[in-house]
């Protein structure tokens, strides 16, 4: 008989947290109907769950962020990660409700955050090093990212789920059908990749599409420094017209476009999708420079 290793022993904390009712109990007892304004679709199979707890990576002595952790499937596996703490972000008294119990039984290493995902202040909520860990609501999931992206250096890493459409465009390669403004944005500040799939089967109520994790790294040795908007301004004119060349997209940003091509070495017959990040970067980088004249 091979003898048990410490890390083969469950901790009490791990013990209390797996002696929590069913999910599906909690959701029953709580009246936790999904919300449709709300994006709520709650993630039951614990499997799941620590999968994606799994696939943030080493987690220990962080502080983790989690987005609407409804029933608390997700919450579960990340309060037996090796997390220095949890905080959960809910805006549905009904959820906070029913996660009072998981927080008992995590020993005071779970924070329940009755606010709005897009109205906190992430850098005060909790000291660095902090990882971003959630199921997002789809409804605000892509206008989350873009807050975040704002400031990545806060985060060590972001898991996050989406809709299955939007984790293909923040992962897209150029030429691609899916490379499109969020890939250039996510990538330019970020390493970002697709994890796996999650059918809708998997949740309830079952959403229409399929659900993708993607694990998303800030850059730590950017050399650029062009400012987030004006690569947003840049972006937005490119893809705004998407099959036009972009010497005729890029008139729209006030500046002479066919110096800002020749400056940044791109054909103006080229369109936005042909373009990989470091180019997209040149443009930016002379775009700020022509701004300034």
């Amino acid at each position: 008989m091979t003898p048990q290793t410490p890390d083969d022993i469950a901790s009490p904390r791990e013990n209390a947290i797996d002696a929590l009712p069913p999910l599906r109990e909690t959701i029953a007892r709580h009246e936790l109907n999904a919300k449709k304004n709300l994006g709520q679709n709650f993630l039951l199979d614990l499997n799941l769950t620590e999968r994606i707890a799994r696939s943030a990576g080493s987690l220990a002595g962080k502080n983790v962020i989690e987005i609407g952790p409804g029933p608390g499937g997700l919450t579960r596996a990340l309060c037996k990660s090796g997390a220095a703490h949890v905080y959960a972000v809910e805006r549905d008294d009904r959820c906070v409700a029913a996660l009072a119990e998981l927080s008992a039984a995590a020993g005071g290493m779970l924070s329940i955050i009755p606010d709005d995902a897009l109205k906190i202040d992430y850098a005060a909520l909790c000291p660095a090093p902090r990882a971003l860990v959630a199921n997002l609501p789809y409804n605000i999931a892509t206008v989350l990212l873009l807050g975040w992206l704002e400031n990545a250096q806060m985060f060590d890493s972001m898991t996050l789920m989406f809709q299955k459409e939007v984790a293909e465009r923040i992962v897209a390669a150029p030429r691609s059908k899916d490379y499109g403004r969020l890939s250039v944005i996510t990538q330019w500040l970020c390493d970002a990749y697709k994890v796996f799939d999650i059918p809708p089967s998997a949740f309830t109520p079952p959403p229409k599409v399929t659900s993708s994790v993607v694990h998303i790294v800030p850059k730590k040795n950017r050399t650029d420094s062009v400012p987030l908007g004006v690569m947003e301004r840049l972006t937005a004119a490119a893809f705004g017209q998407r099959r036009k060349m972009l010497r005729q997209s890029l008139k729209s940003l006030g500046v002479d476009e066919t110096q800002l091509l020749e400056k940044s070495g791109i054909a103006g017959t080229a369109r936005a999708e042909e373009i990989n990040i470091a180019g997209f970067v040149r443009m930016a980088e002379v775009l700020q420079t022509l701004q300034k004249k």
